[in-house]
């Protein structure tokens, strides 16, 4: 197509920020800091440009090469498109989905919502940012473990004040009651996830309902004190994906009180690997809903009608689903495993690694630690030199505990397999032997 001679070229205006940038956008979004994962991303899109191997365990996503998504879900968006399914929605989702999210809780987590306590979205992401929008004014606390997946981007995003609770390894870097009892008084909102996304780790009944006895405790009090109380925002998107017969735990399921407190956050994209399907959904207290569902039907953050009539047909379905599950979930495994035993059995040899074992997710939190050793470009002595070292030296991508809100340099990393196969693990393992072996 040839350019008209009348066209304006704007490429240097629409580039040329002047001399203060920040000043042409607000305070926040001047302030809000990228997303580290998609930096490490582009890299390594690059390194595959150039034709390097490389054993991408950074994202959290899937590769529909080894991870599909269930074919009743991809015949129902077909029939559904086919049909004309392509107009607006309702904004708050389509009234045959939240009933069978309703139908599905009921019948996979033994919980019983009316249908106005459901909100279908755009994927879970909007589902989290509303509910900070919903229930946080600026200034208000917000309680979240470290590490953990962007909560300190979202508090920044609604102008409140993040208390980070810092978890450690020998706890599956999960906070506990004690933990968290300490932080919870003046806060507004506290803001959870199991199984963990990075670690991969998931509550225990005991450590979840003492949470929940803590946060009756302190609603209790508020409620004698006419005071406003605290939210629990629950995400547990990866629910599904639990390895080894680990339980999967509830908040209400332990003390039904905490429904008129819990916010579920969950959807079909990691359980069912539809990431781009972007179906996601919101359960919780029928006022806080109704109130999100105002926030968002401002911002259009609607699921697409046919994947929400296609969703409709895969819920109601468990026989579907479970054929799905016993697949996905075993390849899934497979490869945690394959990692977790190809870690130990180096830390058995003496190299400075090691891991925890995986209970659900699609993540392994990997402690991979030669600080001190010696490379071409110097001295191992950061996360962010460890995290590159390996890149360039084994082909592996990881993600540092630093994108995830931790601020120490401990040798913790996110490894997720949602993108490679067993083959590149295989392959990659003794790459990484090989290259502990050669520091100096």
């Amino acid at each position: 197509m040839e350019i008209q001679e009348t066209c304006l070229d704007l490429v240097a205006l629409a580039r040329d920020a002047g001399p203060d940038p920040k000043s042409r956008v607000s305070t926040m979004a001047a302030g809000l800091i990228g997303s580290e994962i998609l930096r490490i991303a582009s890299e390594i899109r690059a390194l595959v440009a150039s034709g390097r191997p490389v054993c991408n365990l950074t994202v959290g996503d899937f590769d529909p090469r080894y991870f599909p998504i269930p074919a009743k879900l991809a015949e129902g968006t077909r029939a559904a498109l086919e049909r004309g399914e392509t107009n607006y929605p309702p904004a708050n989702g389509m009234p045959d989905l939240r009933q069978a999210v309703g139908r599905f809780y009921e019948r996979e987590l033994g919980l019983r919502y009316p249908v106005e306590s459901i909100l279908i979205n755009g994927g879970a992401r909007p589902v989290i940012y509303c509910v900070f929008r919903t229930l946080c004014d600026p200034g208000d606390r917000v309680v979240y473990p470290v590490p953990s997946w962007n909560n300190n981007h979202y508090v920044h995003m609604v102008g409140g004040v993040g208390v980070p609770v810092i978890c450690r390894p020998e706890h599956r870097f999960l906070p506990s009651r004690e933990d968290l009892i300490r932080a919870l008084p003046g806060a507004r909102l506290l803001s959870l996830n199991s199984p963990l996304n990075p670690t991969g780790t998931a509550f225990t009944r005991e450590d979840l309902l003492g949470i929940c006895e803590a946060v009756l405790a302190e609603n209790e009090g508020r409620a004698r004190r006419g005071e406003r109380p605290l939210f629990l925002l629950y995400d547990h998107i990866y629910w599904m994906l639990r390895f080894g017969g680990i339980p999967h735990f509830t908040p209400p399921e332990l003390i039904p009180e905490m429904a008129r407190y819990t916010v579920f956050v969950d959807g079909i994209s990691k359980g069912f690997a539809a990431t781009g399907l972007r179906v996601g959904w919101a359960v919780g207290p029928v006022d806080v809903i109704s109130r999100m569902s105002a926030v968002l039907g401002h911002v259009g953050a609607w699921a697409p009608r046919a994947e929400q009539v296609a969703t409709v047909g895969l819920l109601d379905d468990p026989e579907a689903i479970r054929q799905f599950e016993a697949v996905f979930q075993r390849e899934l495994q497979a490869r945690l495993d394959r990692l977790h035993a190809g870690l130990q059995a180096m830390k058995q040899k003496g190299l400075p690694v090691d891991s925890i074992p995986p209970m659900g997710a699609i993540y392994l939190a990997a402690r991979i630690h030669p600080f001190g050793g010696r490379t071409a470009a110097g001295e191992l002595r950061t996360n962010e030199e460890i995290r590159r070292w390996l890149l360039e030296a084994t082909g592996i991508g990881v993600v540092p505990f630093q994108a995830f809100g931790s601020t120490e340099d401990d040798g913790w990393f996110r490894l997720s397999v949602g993108a490679v196969s067993l083959a590149d693990v295989d392959a990659a393992l003794p790459r990484l032997e090989a290259a502990l072996r050669r520091l100096a």
